[in-house]
């Protein structure tokens, strides 16, 4: 999740950073809840240009002595401190309260109360600033330029505004009684003995002028409600868990709650959510992260799967730009809003990934399992036929059945699987991998696409479809084992470089080929006994890359680290070829790392064994919130349980294996279909309340290795 600038150390603001999110809005402040661009990231974005770059409060000629900063929601926080006494005493009984709301904009309601006898007379100064610098400027570290930028008052209004690359981008900066400057609004306030003087600032974003549809408005309270009428929503329509472990009901809430804040909305369809990457920096449509991420939030909420399909089908592509690498049905990789998207890709999205594409069709397949609303299923068949048509004819680069990636530009991503860093994929002897370049779980991730039109196909009474896609699945499945088998090593190449040549790495990659069953059923033990073993197994989740590769090191992105959602999609391999012990020790170290990190699992942490340290090692710019490890949780608990709908065949199965200790499991309010139900567990025994009509509840595991096209792609 580098995006196109493969930047993997933007820092996130400090250890002791307070971020802010809603939609696509976010903020990042000190622990007081200043703000300042200098050397750093702090701010306030609104669509991926910075709104406030400077937003530091000074009482009586000094900065405030934080005292705690509380954030009761992820979209506002409020800020404590002791402001000086104008006589300077230490002992000070003048309080200052931020409550800041972040949103379309960003809204402070600063209070200062005076615990004193005596009246008081204050000198109050903000200073600010919005460099109106893009995301990936700020990001990367590179300077703004500093002329573009035009400061006007009007009234008691500051006006900062930038034009580059054809666009202009604005902040206005009020609040009522200031006296407002080119860098600062002051007030003067007169406080009686345990009173109280309070106002408003308020910032609105501009593009082009206009301001959104929803600013923040004076009078004390934000009048933008719609985001947090969204997450009330949200909460009330998501299940509704009870836990004998504690612990583990509390990772699984907030994953719950994560997920709610990472969901972005399209103006022009204010009721379909997607999921965005993650905070601070990918508050943003993913192809790939966003796919995966609501693929293992089925759980959750389907439509969530639903609204990422629809908004990545309207981003699809029609024609081939080698400046962002689109062509015609390919799914992209990111969209970005800031002014100098442009200057990398030609446009706001980029397309250079080589899963997305296949993954929009498998997850469509998923949600046909799952009772999505048929005219749904309908609206996106076109696009995932398209998405096929990508894979054979610009996918498969040289028709050898593999699809490939080869960025045709300077400025594209090197690597283009989920590990995308520029030295993400290399040769057991550390030697880089030399484009173009076949993934093993991208032709995972293929088969899973194939077997998914195939049975969507089958859904609808189209035999002849359903025979072609399962033909091309069997054909790539041979093929795959055949190809990336290296017998000698007992596990699969990470890829075939330009060459064709074996890259012979062992990471953790072959796990999601077990996931999507790919793996031949004679190929799996040698394969779960590598995952498994203590040179890719840390206790707390998969390395990426085992210890005994020239590449390995604990604390890289790509190489060693361990990160929530692959090894979650590790451990759903593990479960459906059969290896249950296998799978509840995997979900247990990340459940157990979850609790060090309060609940959160970050995007990544690094590589170090159980063993070596009290608790999992934190990656130091590692995203968090983040959507695969938001999800990550939810889908153990689905593997656990052994939950697995299918609508197209009428059945539901629910077998779980439960540890004796961890006690009952019960989830309320699971969206299933056009239904609410409820899922009981205790150990290996379950049940579910309020099935939809036609669905038949098995207490048998679905069977492993069952892609429901069996027979159908002849002998």
């Amino acid at each position: 999740m580098t995006a196109w600038n493969a930047d993997t150390e933007a820092d996130i603001g400090g250890t002791d950073a307070v971020t802010l999110v809603e939609g696509s809005s976010f903020c990042i402040s000190s622990h007081s809840g200043d703000m300042s661009s200098e050397g750093g990231t702090s701010g306030a974005f609104y669509r991926d240009t910075r709104v406030v770059s400077r937003w530091i409060l000074r009482i009586n000629g000094a900065l405030r002595e934080p005292l705690v900063a509380h954030r009761p929601d992820a979209y506002e926080a409020t800020f404590v401190g002791r402001a000086r006494w104008p006589d300077g005493r230490f002992d000070s009984p003048l309080v200052v309260r931020q409550e800041r709301h972040i949103g379309p904009g960003l809204q402070d309601d600063i209070t200062l109360e005076n615990y004193s006898s005596e009246d008081v007379d204050c000198d109050i100064e903000l200073l600010v600033d919005a460099d109106q610098a893009d995301l990936f400027d700020v990001k990367g570290g590179r300077p703004i330029k500093e002329d573009s930028l035009t400061r006007t008052v009007k009234g008691a209004e500051l006006l900062v505004e930038a034009v580059r690359n054809g666009q202009r981008r604005g902040s206005t900066i009020r609040a009522a009684q200031a006296e407002v400057t080119v860098d600062a609004l002051r007030f003067h306030a007169h406080i009686p003995a345990r009173g109280k003087w309070s106002t408003s600032v308020i910032v609105v974003p501009l593009i082009n002028g206009a301001a959104p549809n929803e600013p923040f408005t004076e009078g004390g309270l934000p009048r933008h409600r719609t985001g947090v009428q969204r997450h009330l929503a949200w909460e009330e329509n998501i299940p509704r868990l009870s836990l004998a472990d504690s612990s583990i009901e509390a990772t699984l809430q907030r994953s719950q709650t994560d997920l709610g804040l990472l969901r972005i909305f399209d103006a022009e369809h204010p009721d379909r959510a997607a999921v965005a990457a993650g905070a601070p920096w990918f508050m943003a449509l993913f192809g790939r992260d966003s796919l995966l991420s609501s693929y293992m939030a089925l759980l959750v909420d389907s439509t969530l799967a639903a609204g990422t399909l629809q908004t990545l089908a309207g981003l699809q592509g029609s024609k081939v730009d080698n400046d962002s690498e689109e062509e015609p049905g390919r799914i992209p990789h990111e969209v970005r809003l800031g002014v100098t998207a442009g200057l990398s890709l030609g446009g706001t999205a980029y397309y250079g990934t080589a899963d997305a594409t296949p993954l929009f069709v498998s997850v469509l397949g998923e949600l046909s399992r799952w009772g999505l609303s048929d005219d749904i299923i309908d609206s996106l068949l076109p696009h995932a036929d398209r998405a096929l048509e990508w894979i054979e004819k610009y996918g498969d680069r040289d028709g050898d059945g593999f699809v490939e990636y080869l960025r045709p530009n300077t400025h594209g991503l090197v690597n283009q699987g989920w590990k995308d860093s520029w030295d993400g994929i290399n040769f057991a002897d550390g030697r880089m991998a030399e484009a173009p370049i076949a993934l093993c779980e991208v032709q995972g991730y293929v088969y899973a696409a194939y077997v998914a039109r195939a049975l969507l196909a089958g859904s609808a009474g189209d035999a002849s479809t359903e025979h072609r896609w399962a033909e091309r699945a069997a054909s790539l499945k041979k093929a795959f084992n055949e190809k990336f088998w290296l017998p000698d090593k007992g596990y699969f190449a990470v890829a075939l470089d330009k060459d064709k040549n074996p890259v012979d790495s062992c990471t953790s990659n072959m796990g999601h080929c077990l996931w999507v069953g790919i793996v031949d059923e004679d190929k799996a033990p040698r394969v779960v006994e590598r995952l498994m073993s203590p040179k890719m197994f840390t206790g707390w989740g998969i390395r990426t890359l085992a210890t005994d590769m020239a590449a390995y090191n604990p604390v890289s992105y790509h190489n060693g680290s361990v990160w929530p959602h692959d090894s979650a999609l590790v451990a759903t391999g593990l479960m459906r070829y059969g290896y249950v012990a296998e799978a509840k020790r995997v979900a247990r170290g990340l459940f157990d790392a979850a609790a060090h990190f309060d609940g959160q699992l970050p995007e990544l942490f690094c590589g170090f064994d159980r063993s070596e340290y009290s608790g999992p090692v934190p990656y130091p710019t590692a995203c968090s919130p983040q959507a695969w490890a938001a999800a990550a949780p939810i889908q153990l608990a689905r593997i656990l349980l052994r939950f697995d709908p299918d609508f197209t065949r009428g059945v539901v199965h629910l077998a779980p294996i439960l540890a004796e200790e961890k006690g009952e499991f019960r989830a309320d309010n699971v969206r299933l279909g056009h239904a609410r139900i409820s899922i009981r567990a205790n150990r290996q025994e379950g049940n579910i309340d309020g099935l939809p009509p036609g669905l038949k509840l098995l207490n048998e595991p679905r069977p492993a290795l069952d892609d429901g096209l069996a027979g159908k792609a002849g002998d």
